[in-house]
């Protein structure tokens, strides 16, 4: 497979089947997704309109970001700072691991599929630019698409310190997309977010 289009299509067929299996549900776009499909093509159409000339590799990492993430449930580490972090550490290396799977089952070499495993894992995340962007992509992803219903399920002082911690890692392209999606959201999340970053001593006034 020496065609860059055939084969990233092949690759992006490959890790929508394997999140296809996602047996949480949400309703989007007028119809019912497997939430894990739902996201990874989120992530595909953020990534072409936030980096329009993004490398073969980023556009894979960014496909299989989440891929098969209800494998390894929140639930199943303690509820506290390091449960989460020890869950966000397996979460990466499981999603490195089956995207290296799938890839290489489709002839990538190993040179590329290191590459992608590096990004997902967001090795180097401020150093390297590729890692900052998929960063950026996440937050972006989030922020328009999941953030309003997550900032009414939890505690509106953890939601402001998510967001807080969120602008932290984003790059200043990040920030003005942020802003831009931020305007649109219904006026309880926006107010959350503009005490982040009112917080932050940042320019809140989306």
């Amino acid at each position: 497979m020496t065609d860059p289009q055939n084969r990233l299509a092949a690759a992006f067929a490959a890790f929508d089947a394997a999140n296809a299996a996602d047996p949480t549900v949400v309703h989007a776009e007028g119809r019912d997704w497997p939430k894990e499909l739902l996201y990874a093509r989120q992530m595909s159409a953020r990534l072409d309109r936030f980096a329009p000339a993004a490398s073969e590799v980023l556009r894979l990492a960014a496909r299989c970001q989440h891929i098969r993430r209800w494998e390894i449930p929140r639930d199943a580490y303690p509820r506290d700072r390091v449960g989460y972090l020890k869950w966000r550490t397996e979460l990466k290396h499981m999603h490195a691991r089956i995207a290296g799977e799938i890839l290489a089952g489709l002839a990538f070499d190993a040179a590329t599929i290191g590459r992608v495993q590096s990004l997902m894992k967001k090795e180097r995340l401020k150093q390297d630019p590729e890692a900052q962007t998929l960063e950026d992509v996440v937050c972006l992803v989030f922020l328009e698409n999941w953030f309003a219903e997550f900032s009414t399920q939890h505690d509106p002082d953890k939601v402001v310190d998510i967001v807080a911690k969120t602008w932290v890692k984003m790059s200043p392209a990040g920030h003005s997309a942020a802003l831009e999606l931020a305007g649109g959201l219904p006026p309880a999340a926006l107010a959350l977010v503009q005490r982040a970053l009112a917080g932050a001593g940042k320019d809140a006034d989306a």
